[in-house]
Parts: C-alpha cells; sequence; structure tokens
C-alpha cells in the first residue's frame, strides 16, 4: 500500500460511499451491489480499487465474497495527516499569541 494509490482510491466518490457501508460492518458483494445504479462489474472495478490501495479486506465463503474495512490502512493516513494539524494548531496559537502581544 502506498499513499498514491490509497489517495486515488479515496478520491473517487462511489469508493467513499462503499467505504461508508463497511464501516457499519463486512458486507456481500451482493449488498454494496444493491445500493448502486450500476452494474456489477462497474461496483466489482470499485471494489478491486479499493483493495489495491488496501483500504478493503476480502474473504471468500463458499460462493460468496465478503469485504471489510481494513482499519490499520486508515491509521497510517490518519497519523500522516496529524503531523500537518498539531504545526499548525502550534503556528495558529503561536500567532494568536503575537497579535494579542501587539494589540
Amino acid at each position: 500500500m502506498g499513499f498514491p494509490e490509497t489517495f486515488k482510491a479515496l478520491s473517487d466518490p462511489v469508493r467513499r460511499e462503499i467505504l461508508t457501508m463497511l464501516k457499519e460492518g463486512r458486507k456481500s458483494a451482493g449488498e454494496i451491489s444493491s445500493h448502486f445504479d450500476m452494474t456489477g462489474a462497474t461496483v466489482s472495478y470499485h471494489l478491486s480499487q479499493l483493495k489495491k490501495a488496501g483500504l478493503v479486506y476480502e474473504e471468500r465463503e463458499k460462493n460468496f465474497i465478503f469485504y471489510s474495512l481494513n482499519i490499520s490502512v486508515f491509521e497510517e493516513i490518519m497519523m500522516w495527516v496529524s503531523q500537518f494539524t498539531s504545526d499548525a494548531k502550534t503556528d495558529i496559537a503561536k500567532e494568536a499569541e503575537s497579535c494579542e502581544n501587539q494589540a
């Protein structure tokens, strides 16, 4: 998994909707597909892109394929993003303090 594949997968609104659905728990490909007005092949393509990006796991049980979230990838993204938010909060606090001192 690399960030380019992850962000590319997250850039599509259908894939984001699939991820939101999987927040509730694992779902079969058929359950996911029933929420969309598109062919099964198109939904399958979106699921394969999510799987390629490491955002979902695929489990096969008999004739069914179930998908679930790979939480560790989301945690990794959040850790990466947090480096910017922590610095930004510190910078904003310093700037606010500087403005108060000037007044």
